[in-house]
C-alpha cells in the first residue's frame, strides 16, 4: 500500500477511535515514514524538520489565547452576553436571534478571507463570548462549526482577492504555468463557480436538515469557563473595543497575527484594565485554552514534513490517473480523492496544489480535459480535505471557540460534520465541472 494512502488512513482511524489527535498524527507519521522506505531516524529527522514550520502559527494561537483572556477580563463578552440574554427575556425573538447570529457568523467567517484578512484570528475573540448565547438559544454548535468552515473554504476558492488571490492566482494559475498550461484568458472563478455551489448545498444541509434541530449545553459550564462577574465599567469596555481594533490592524499591517494579537495584549496592559501583576496569569490562561490547537498545528507540521519525504505523493497521484487511462470520468474522480487524501494528511490546500499540478495538468492534457477544467479540477482536489482534516485551520479555528467549556469535541463535533457536509458534495460538484467545462 502506498505510504501516504497508510498513513492517512491510520491517522483518520485513530482519530475516530478517539484517540487524541497529536497522538494519532505522530503514530501516522511513524507508520507511514517506515512503510514509506525511511528509517525511524530518517523518519524523525523529517518529522522534526517539520514541526519547525508549525513553531509561528503555535505561537500566533497563544498570543490570541491570552487577548482572547484578556478581552474576557474586561467584562465585554459579559456585557454582550447579558444584552442578548436580556433581549431574550423580553422577546420570543428566538428565532430572529438564532438566524441573526448565524448570519454573523458566516459573514464575519467570510470576510476573514478577504475584506478583513485576518484568516482564524476573529475566532477566540468573537465565539466564546457567544457560547452563552447559543446555548440559551439551544443552537447546536456542530451547525456553527459547519458555517465557520464554509466561510473559511469558500471563499478562498472562488474569489481571487485576499486569500483567494494567493490560491487561485499564485499558487494555482501560477504553478499551472510552470507545468506548460497557457493561462492566457482562464476566468479563476468561472473555473471554480460550481465547486463553490457544491459547498453552499453542504452548507445548507447543515443548517437546514442534519442540525436544525435544538441540542442542549450546560450553561454552567459555560458560566465557568467563560463569564466574567467582575464590575463591567465604561473604560474597560472602550478599552477592549480598542484592542480589537488595534490587533485587527496591526495584523493586516505586518501580515502578522503574532504581532496583531501582541498589539492587543499590551493595550490592555497600557490602559490598566490588566494589572501588570496579572499578566502572567491571563497569559498563562490564555496559552492553556489554546495549547491543544497550537500543539496540533506543530505536529501536523511534521507529519506533512513525513509525507513529503517518503516521496510517494507522486507515485500515489501518478498510479490513480494512470489506472483510469483513456476513461475521463473515471480519472476526474480518481484525481479528485487523491487530492482529497493528501490534504486530509497535510492539512493545508495551498500547500496541496503545488504538489498536485506538476502531475495534473499535463496528464489532463493528455485525457482532452479543457485548460478550464484542468484548473477547476486541480482547484477542487486541493480544496478537497482543508474541511474535514483534523490537522486543518479550517477545523482547528472553529474547535478553538467552541470548546472552550469542554462542551464541543474536535474530532466529532468539528471534523466528522465539515467532512461529511463539504467533501462529499465537493466532490460531487468538483466531477460535475470537470465533466461539463
Amino acid at each position: 500500500m502506498n505510504a501516504v494512502v497508510l498513513a492517512v488512513g491510520v491517522m483518520l482511524t485513530l482519530t475516530l477511535l478517539r484517540t487524541h489527535v497529536v497522538i494519532s498524527l505522530l503514530l501516522g507519521a511513524l507508520v507511514g515514514g517506515l512503510a514509506g522506505g525511511l528509517s525511524l531516524s530518517a523518519t524523525l529527522a523529517a518529522f522534526n524538520n517539520g514541526i519547525t514550520g508549525g513553531a509561528s502559527v503555535a505561537l500566533s494561537y497563544a498570543l490570541l489565547g491570552a487577548f482572547a483572556v484578556a478581552i474576557a477580563k474586561s467584562g465585554l463578552p459579559h456585557a454582550m452576553a447579558d444584552l442578548a440574554v436580556k433581549k431574550l427575556e423580553t422577546s420570543n425573538a428566538h428565532g430572529k436571534l438564532k438566524w441573526t447570529l448565524i448570519l454573523l457568523l458566516g459573514a464575519v467567517s467570510i470576510a476573514s478571507q478577504n475584506l478583513v484578512p485576518i484568516h482564524i484570528a476573529f475566532i477566540p475573540m468573537l465565539v466564546p463570548p457567544l457560547l452563552y448565547v447559543m446555548a440559551r438559544l439551544k443552537l447546536d454548535r456542530r451547525l456553527v462549526a459547519c458555517v465557520i468552515t464554509f466561510g473559511l473554504v469558500t471563499p478562498y476558492m472562488v474569489f481571487p482577492v485576499g486569500f483567494g488571490d494567493i490560491y487561485l492566482k499564485q499558487i494555482l494559475l501560477g504553478n499551472a504555468a510552470k507545468a506548460g498550461m497557457d493561462i492566457r484568458g482562464i476566468n479563476v472563478m468561472h473555473a471554480m463557480a460550481i465547486p463553490a455551489l457544491g459547498m453552499v448545498a453542504g452548507l445548507l444541509s447543515a443548517v437546514l436538515v442534519s442540525y436544525r434541530k435544538p441540542r442542549h449545553y450546560s450553561l454552567g459550564k459555560i458560566e465557568n469557563a467563560e463569564r466574567t462577574h467582575a464590575r463591567v465599567s465604561r473604560k474597560s469596555l472602550i478599552t477592549a473595543l480598542s484592542a480589537i481594533v488595534a490587533a485587527f490592524s496591526v495584523q493586516l499591517y505586518t501580515g502578522s497575527m503574532i504581532m496583531g494579537a501582541l498589539a492587543g495584549f499590551l493595550l490592555f496592559l497600557a490602559t490598566g484594565v490588566v494589572k501588570w501583576k496579572d499578566a502572567d496569569g491571563v497569559f498563562n490562561e490564555g496559552m492553556k485554552m489554546m495549547a491543544m490547537v497550537g500543539f496540533t498545528m506543530i505536529t501536523s507540521q511534521g507529519f506533512a514534513e513525513v509525507l513529503r519525504a517518503t516521496g510517494e505523493i507522486a507515485p500515489l497521484v501518478k498510479a490513480g490517473a494512470a489506472l483510469f487511462e483513456g476513461q475521463r470520468p473515471l480519472a476526474a474522480l480518481a484525481m479528485l480523492a487523491i487530492g482529497m487524501t493528501v490534504t486530509l494528511g497535510i492539512g493545508s490546500s495551498f500547500s496541496t496544489v503545488p504538489i498536485l499540478t506538476a502531475i495534473y495538468v499535463p496528464l489532463c492534457a493528455h485525457l482532452g480535459f479543457s485548460p478550464l477544467a484542468t484548473v477547476s479540477i486541480i482547484g477542487t482536489a486541493g480544496a478537497l480535505g482543508d474541511a474535514g482534516s483534523p490537522a486543518s485551520d479550517s477545523t482547528m479555528g472553529p474547535t478553538s471557540g467552541l470548546s472552550l467549556d469542554g462542551q464541543h469535541d474536535h474530532i466529532r463535533d468539528t471534523v466528522i460534520p465539515t467532512f461529511l457536509h463539504f467533501n462529499l458534495p465537493l466532490m460531487t460538484a468538483g466531477w460535475i465541472a470537470a465533466m461539463v467545462l
